[in-house]
């Protein structure tokens, strides 16, 4: 791929949902920052994979030039992740400092072969989230943020109310806009609370996703849109309960609603609710990232768009 493409830019990501058990513990003192560090930047840009020898594979430096760069999906410093991730009081702190240390080391190692190494962070972006770091200050370290702004609300609330996991603004009628951490889960206010912090727009990147969320059980409400109603339980899914891909949504029959506040789609059947991102949605977020001058957008993830990168193309536009 890089051959035939050779301005591509390819990263690994560490973490993730449920990949974030150890990082508290393995970022806090600063003699395991700097071994995390090394040992990432010793298997994934020198290539230095241990030797198989029952299939003959890895090896030093067989996997070198693979990575341009390193991207940290800790979900989350200071909690709110999984059950069973480890959890330090010193999480804020240690975060920049880890984040700090990459950038060092990566620079250093960059020094010695004339390349620089791109540095990312995925974040989660409720008001809950951005206060347990500092975004003002491990900005400094990054390239860019992936702001992670979905799946704000979700099969997991098990009886809803029914409501959207990507809206870029807010809706006063929502129920979840009445307590705190919830009125802070929507695009906008967790773009600004990055920009107030003194986050560089130019290293903001705005996410998409590529699939809904939804519940099954829900009843039409006063409106006939089925919009903040209760459900039974998370609406079945092709591959996970209370997911379901954007190019499985597009060909359903459901009736699809664009609110004119949030900028969320939605479609209901009668029963089944799911919120999601359209092209029409896309388009308002595009204009958004433009407006603000924001480094762009990303999408998560690639195998539920639509036909021909319906989606992706759509992100596109906003090089136009």
């Amino acid at each position: 791929m890089k051959t035939k493409y050779p301005n591509i830019k390819i990263m690994i990501s560490l973490g993730g949902w449920t990949w974030s058990r150890w990082f508290a513990k393995a970022v806090a003192t600063d003699a395991l920052r700097k071994q995390l560090v090394a040992s990432c930047i010793d298997v994934y840009l020198k290539g230095n994979l241990p030797l198989d020898a029952g299939s003959n594979s890895g090896g030093n430096g067989v996997a070198a030039g693979v990575f341009d760069g390193i991207d940290i999906d800790w979900e989350f410093p200071g909690g709110g992740g999984q059950p069973y991730n480890s959890v330090d009081p010193n999480d804020k702190q240690n975060y920049t400092l880890l984040l700090a240390e990459f950038r060092k080391q990566l620079d250093a190692y960059g020094a010695q072969n004339g390349k620089r190494y791109l540095l990312a962070v995925a974040i989660g972006v409720g008001g809950d989230k951005i206060a347990n770091t500092d975004p003002g200050q491990y900005s400094k370290s990054l390239d860019w943020i992936n702001a992670m702004t979905y799946d704000y609300h979700g099969g997991w609330e098990t009886n809803g109310p029914t409501d959207f996991q990507s809206n870029l603004y807010s809706d006063p009628d929502s129920p979840n806009m009445k307590s705190a951490p919830d009125n802070t889960y929507y695009s906008d206010k967790a773009i600004r609370s990055l920009l107030n912090a003194d986050v560089p727009s130019s290293k903001i990147v705005l996410g998409i996703p590529l699939y809904g969320r939804g519940w099954t059980g829900v009843t039409a409400g006063p409106k006939g849109d089925s919009l903040y109603q209760k459900a039974t339980k998370e609406a079945p899914g092709k591959y996970e309960s209370g997911i379901q891909d954007y190019k499985i949504l597009k060909g359903s029959a459901d009736t699809v609603y664009e609110h004119p506040v949030t900028k969320q789609s939605w479609k209901y059947d009668g029963s089944t609710w799911w919120s999601y991102d359209s092209a029409t949605t896309i388009r308002v977020k595009n204009n958004y990232v433009k407006e603000l001058n924001l480094r762009g957008n990303f999408a998560w993830e690639l195998d539920g768009d639509g036909p021909n990168a319906e989606l992706l193309n759509v992100m596109r536009e906003i090089n136009k």
